[in-house]
């Protein structure tokens, strides 16, 4: 039998299961917090219970979260179906987000609604090691393309990244962890109300002295002089957030984000690459956002005001060639969004929205050795983009939900792009089951470093576009107690921007440029499972991904994506107070480099954390990451944790 026959009869029996043993959804007229049901808000623009929609939907709460790791936002992630992510070296290092094996540039991420994508970076990609996750409430997480309802880079999907929010009698928090490789995190929180305004805050501090980037624990490579040195970390963030609420139908928001990290990277080249190079980012943003209720309901306007700034800092040190030089790439974003909300009562929701928003990077450079130079301007450049949409979501019926929109992206100086996107739900209420599909378009527009880099850009590049499908089922067995879903999908991406060399490159291009030149094709099945076998004392989740990606020019397997990815966790509450999880985190073998160049091993790697209630206020919590100490890489050269003990204490009164 072939491999891909296996892996197909894998996916296979594994979707099976996932129907077997899957719960029943509780039926609700109009989600809201007291209905119990679990609520989307960027799904549809508006908030949609899951149960109404017909988009893949993963949301991560905050409980997931803290449990993952408070010092990698990646190790949360990686319990989406779907979606898998790559790390050069650990926590503070670059880690890249990859949706149903779309390019990390393809992927949209948000904070509060308001994209995040790093503007100064080549493909336009999301860092998610700069972000702090002791400062997120939950995470909604989008599968497929959605460029219809986000715009420009949510070609694989959407991640949300919701902030903390007030309301109700105040409360606080704290919490502080320390464990392996010197690290320590500490982060608080307060949150509240008083009459008509609420609040919430919270601030974290971390450092770690890390391990080495390259070469950390991969036999096969000798470190020199005896040993590698350790690239730790220092992070500082904050968040506030502001509300007013009357209940005139007038309600207000204002928040503000701010983090900062620093670490050491290993220029991973050369003679000499366990480098001391290091890095300082910065990303801060400020939102305002007003709603405003009339025709006694039936209309609801929104207008929201935002800026962020995305500003790193390298220093490259690289003792084989005896330089060193510093580097400086500054994105700045500024916008505003209006949408309207028209409830049409029997005929469902209709979205109106327009959104303008303008890009700004700046690019510096200067050489310390083997020669000093001035701090030079190498790019400074601009865009703006003007979008319209229009989302139509419609009850048919007491079971059918249909959804439909459209978006016009006006980007100066390339090519508008025209994007929709349709979905369906059907509930079966007597058995507990939802089908669901969705079909649309996705594209993604030239980045600025693309289009006007003095060395590689190309002022002619057209938008990267995509078809994509997927259709899928949700099942809820014996009184909610197990859920399970599958998800098929499928999508097509074309006239991506890719670094090649060619007739229209510049004769300055010598080593090439961006042209749109590339073809992909990615497709497979997304499964998840959650059962209560012993209510309250014993829960299974589990989650795997086949995905079957693909270059349409030479059919080689694109790199960093593995066919096999999942993970299986067990909670386990021997007695009330404590809890217990081991997570098995499993991928198969993929390419680290293109033109399956540097193939990486298999692995599966053991988690074990644990916490207990010692009281209402006090809880004890530890971990241990790596318990077998596997020896893996998910980027060539690059190390990963060995085993590792983490302790800490939270209070919350």
């Amino acid at each position: 039998m072939s491999d891909q026959r296996t892996a197909s009869c894998r996916a296979a029996f594994l979707a099976v299961a996932a129907f077997v043993t899957a719960p029943a959804f509780a039926e609700d007229a109009a989600p809201s917090p007291a209905s119990g049901l679990e609520i989307t808000i960027f799904a549809e623009r508006i908030p949609t219970a899951i149960q109404r929609t017909g988009s893949a939907v993963t949301i991560l709460k905050a409980e997931d979260i803290a449990r993952a790791n408070p010092l990698s936002l990646a190790d949360a992630l990686r319990q989406v179906p779907g979606l898998d992510i790559t790390e050069t070296g650990g926590p503070g290092s670059s880690a890249v987000i990859r949706l149903r094996g779309a390019n990390a540039g393809q992927t949209l991420v948000l904070i509060d609604g308001i994209r995040i994508n790093d503007p100064a970076s080549a493909s336009g990609e999301f860092n998610a090691s700069l972000i702090a996750p002791a400062l997120i409430e939950r995470i909604e997480v989008l599968r497929g393309p959605q460029s219809a309802l986000h715009g420009s880079d949510a070609m694989g999907g959407v991640i949300n990244i919701v902030t903390r929010h007030g309301g109700g009698a105040p409360r606080y928090s704290l919490t502080t962890e320390g464990g392996s490789y010197g690290s320590l995190s500490t982060s608080g929180a307060a949150s509240g109300s008083a009459g008509a305004w609420s609040y919430a805050a919270s601030g974290l501090a971390q450092k770690s002295n890390g391990f080495s980037r390259y070469g950390y624990r991969i036999g096969r490579l000798t470190p020199a002089h005896g040993g590698y040195e350790s690239d730790g970390l220092s992070r500082l963030a904050g968040f506030g957030r502001l509300g007013y609420d009357p209940g005139t139908g007038f309600r207000l928001d204002l928040s503000a984000t701010a983090h900062q990290t620093r670490a050491d990277y290993d220029a991973a080249f050369g003679s000499t690459p366990d480098s001391s190079s290091r890095l300082r980012q910065t990303f801060s943003q400020v939102a305002a956002k007003a709603e405003l209720d009339t025709l006694d309901g039936r209309l609801t306007h929104g207008l929201q005001i935002f800026a962020n700034r995305t500003d790193r800092r390298y220093f490259d040190v690289h003792p084989g060639f005896g330089s060193s030089s510093r580097s400086d790439f500054v994105g700045d974003r500024l916008g505003a969004e209006y949408q309207g909300l028209i409830r049409l009562a029997p005929f469902g929701t209709l979205i109106l929205g327009g959104r303008y928003e303008q890009e700004r990077v700046a690019l510096f450079s200067q050489n310390y050795a083997p020669t000093a130079s001035a701090r030079a301007k190498t790019l400074g450049a601009e865009q703006q983009t003007r979008a319209l949409f229009a989302l139509w979501q419609v009850p048919v019926g007491e079971r059918l939900t249909v959804s439909l929109g459209g978006r016009y992206d006006s980007v100066a100086g390339i090519d508008a792009f025209p994007t929709w996107r349709t979905t369906l739900a059907y509930r079966i209420l007597e058995t507990g089951t939802k089908l669901r599909a969705s079909a649309g378009t996705g594209a993604k527009a030239p980045t600025l470093y693309q289009l006007r880099s003095p060395d590689y850009g190309t002022p002619t590049l057209a938008p990267e576009h995509s078809f994509g499908v997927d259709a899928g089922f949700d099942q809820s067995l014996f009184e909610g107690r197990a859920t399970g879903s599958v998800t098929v999908f499928a999508n097509r991406f074309r006239n991506m921007i890719d670094f090649a060399a060619g007739s229209h490159c510049r004769p300055s291009q010598t080593f090439g440029c961006y042209l749109n030149v590339a073809r992909a094709s990615t497709s497979g099945i997304e499964t998840a499972l959650d059962i209560d076998i012993a209510p309250e004392r014993l829960r299974l989740r589990t989650t795997y991904t086949y995905l079957h990606a693909k270059d349409r020019k030479t059919n080689l397997t694109l790199a960093r994506r593995a066919p096999h990815f999942g993970r299986v966790a067990l909670q386990i509450t021997p007695f009330t107070g404590l809890l217990i999880e081991p997570a098995l985190l499993l991928s198969s073998e993929r390419f680290s480099s293109t033109g399956e160049r540097n193939r990486l091993a298999p692995y599966a790697r053991l988690d074990i954390r644990a916490e207990y209630a010692l009281s209402t206020t006090y809880r004890l919590h530890g971990r241990i990451e790596n318990l077998t100490n596997a020896r893996y890489q998910e980027v060539f050269n690059y190390g990963t944790t060995g085993r590792a003990y983490y302790a800490g204490l939270n209070a919350t009164w």
